[in-house]
C-alpha cells in the first residue's frame, strides 16, 4: 500500500513514505506494551497534564497543520483551522474534566452490613486505532487524547493519503506525552488483522467505511477484542410544515458542503414536508450555487472557500458512478454538477429528487456533496422514509412545536439528533451509531471509559 501525498487539486505527488517492516512493528508493540504499564500507574492529575500541553502545541501550529489538510486532503483553509481548533478544545475539555470522569464512584451498600462497594475504571493497556483521512486531525484526536487519558497506549494507523498530517500529529503527540505512548504505523489492511492478533494489542477503535468496519470487528471478535466502530451514515435532515424554512435551508446547505460532503455526519437526505417542499428545495439550491469551490492549496485561493475538491480522484469517480445509476434508476436532477472533467478530483454540488429506494442515492452513502431532497406527505411519512436506511449515525430535525420535533427526534433509528441546527460532535457528549453505521461510543463519559475495565471492589 503506498503512502502518498498527493494534491487532489492538482494531482502533483508531493511525497512518499515507506510502510514499517515487520521488525519496526515488532519493535512498536513491544516498546508501547511497556510504556503503558508505566503510564497506567501514573496519577491521573498529570495525565490530564499531558492532555492540555497538547491542547496548546496544537494551537502553536493551527496555520501549518490546516495547510497540511489542505495539501494532502483538499480540505479548504477555514475549515483546517476550525478542525485543529475544535480538537484543541477538546484536549481542554478532557484535561479539566477527565480525572472526575474516571474517578472511582461509590456503589450502593450491602443492605445487611457495613463495608465500601466501588466502581473503578482500569486501562485495558494498548489500543489500535485505525483513522480514516477526512478530518486527519480530529478523528485520531477525539480517540487518542481521551484514550490516553484513561492510561492506555495508543498504536495509531491513519490513512494512506494522509501521511504527512500523521507525521505531524506524532510529532505533536511526542511533545506532549512520555515516549512510546503515541505510535503513527504505516501498515495495510493485513498489517491490521496481525496487529489484531497481537495478545499485546487489547482493543481496537475504528472510523471507517462499513467495509473496513465488518473486516476489523470481525478479526477483533475472533480474538475476544473490544471494539469501537464509527462507520458510515446516510443521515436525513427533517424538515417539519411549521420549520422556519429559509433558515432550515441555509443550514441544510453547511450541513451538506462541510468538508466537501466528506463527514459521516453530514446531511445526506433531505426529506421535507409536501406543504413546505418546493419552498426548500428552491432556497436549498440557491444557497448551493452560491457556495464558492476552489483549490484552497492555489496561491490566489480566496480567504474562503466553501468546499475544495474531494480527497481522492477515485472518489469522485465513485461518486459519479453513483449519481449515474441514480438518474437510470429514476432520479431527476434538481441542480446539475459533478465533476467537471473526469480526470478531475472537483465535485460540484448537485441534487437530485424523486429518488427511488432501490437506487445508490437512497441506500449507499453519498461521500460528496450530492443532495437528495425527498417529499413527505407528513410527518409519519417523514419519520418512515428518514428510517428507510441501514444506517444509523446522525439525524436533524426542524420544527417550531417542541413537543412535535422531540417527537420525531426519539422516532428516529439513530445514536445522535439535533433540532433546529446540524449534526456537529462535541466533547461533552457520547457520538456514535446504530445498525452499520457501527456500535460503541466516542466523547463524553462513555468515550473516556470505551478502553477501560469497569472493575468492582467490595472492602471492609
Amino acid at each position: 500500500m503506498p503512502f502518498q501525498s498527493l494534491n487532489p487539486a492538482t494531482g502533483v505527488l508531493v511525497a512518499s513514505f515507506a510502510p514499517h517492516t515487520p521488525a519496526q512493528l515488532e519493535s512498536y508493540v513491544a516498546a508501547a506494551t511497556r510504556a503503558a504499564g508505566a503510564w497506567a500507574t501514573t496519577p491521573l492529575p498529570i495525565r490530564a497534564a499531558a492532555v492540555g500541553v497538547l491542547a496548546d502545541r496544537l494551537l502553536a501550529r493551527v496555520p501549518e497543520l490546516a495547510r497540511l489538510a489542505a495539501l494532502e486532503m483538499g480540505k479548504p483553509l477555514a475549515q483546517g483551522r476550525a478542525e485543529v481548533e475544535k480538537c484543541a478544545a477538546t484536549c481542554r475539555y478532557f484535561a479539566a474534566q477527565g480525572p472526575a470522569l474516571l474517578a472511582d464512584e461509590s456503589l450502593p451498600s450491602a443492605p445487611d452490613g457495613p463495608g465500601r462497594r466501588l466502581l473503578t475504571h482500569d486501562p485495558l493497556g494498548v489500543v489500535l486505532g485505525v483513522m480514516p483521512w477526512n478530518f486527519p486531525f480530529w478523528q485520531v484526536i477525539r480517540f487518542a487524547a481521551p484514550t490516553l487519558l484513561a492510561g492506555n497506549a495508543v498504536l495509531v494507523k491513519h490513512a494512506p493519503n494522509v501521511p504527512q498530517c500523521a507525521a505531524a500529529l506524532a510529532e505533536l503527540f511526542a511533545e506532549a506525552f512520555p515516549a512510546d505512548l503515541y505510535t503513527d504505523l504505516r501498515v495495510d489492511p493485513d498489517g491490521v488483522a496481525i496487529l489484531l492478533a497481537d495478545p499485546r494489542v487489547a482493543a481496537v477503535s475504528l472510523t471507517g467505511s462499513e467495509k473496513a468496519g465488518a473486516s476489523v470487528a470481525a478479526t477483533a471478535g475472533q480474538h475476544l477484542k473490544p471494539a469501537v466502530l464509527e462507520l458510515g451514515g446516510s443521515d436525513a435532515f427533517v424538515v417539519l410544515a411549521d420549520a422556519d424554512v429559509p433558515a432550515a435551508a441555509r443550514t441544510a446547505a453547511r450541513a451538506r458542503l462541510q468538508n466537501t460532503g466528506q463527514s459521516c455526519i453530514a446531511a445526506k437526505r433531505f426529506i421535507v414536508d409536501a406543504e413546505v417542499y418546493d419552498e426548500f428545495l428552491s432556497r436549498f439550491i440557491g444557497h448551493l450555487q452560491a457556495a464558492r469551490g476552489g483549490d484552497p492549496t492555489a496561491p490566489a485561493a480566496p480567504a474562503y472557500l466553501a468546499y475544495g475538491p474531494l480527497a481522492r480522484l477515485d472518489l469522485a469517480e465513485q461518486l459519479t458512478r453513483q449519481v449515474a445509476a441514480s438518474v437510470t434508476a429514476g432520479a431527476t436532477v434538481a441542480l446539475a454538477g459533478g465533476q467537471p472533467t473526469p480526470d478531475s478530483a472537483f465535485f460540484h454540488p448537485l441534487v437530485l429528487t424523486e429518488v427511488p429506494a432501490n437506487c445508490p442515492a437512497w441506500r449507499e452513502e453519498l461521500f460528496g456533496p450530492v443532495a437528495v431532497v425527498q417529499r413527505a406527505a407528513n410527518e409519519v411519512d417523514a419519520i418512515r422514509l428518514a428510517n428507510d436506511t441501514t444506517y444509523g449515525l446522525g439525524g436533524v430535525v426542524w420544527g417550531r412545536s417542541a413537543a412535535q420535533t422531540e417527537r420525531v427526534a426519539r422516532a428516529l433509528r439513530c445514536g445522535y439528533v439535533t433540532v433546529n441546527g446540524m449534526t456537529a460532535s462535541t466533547p461533552e457528549l457520547p457520538f456514535g451509531g446504530r445498525g452499520r453505521s457501527g456500535w460503541g461510543r466516542e466523547l463524553g463519559t462513555l468515550g473516556i471509559r470505551a478502553f477501560t475495565v469497569p472493575k468492582t471492589l467490595i472492602l471492609p
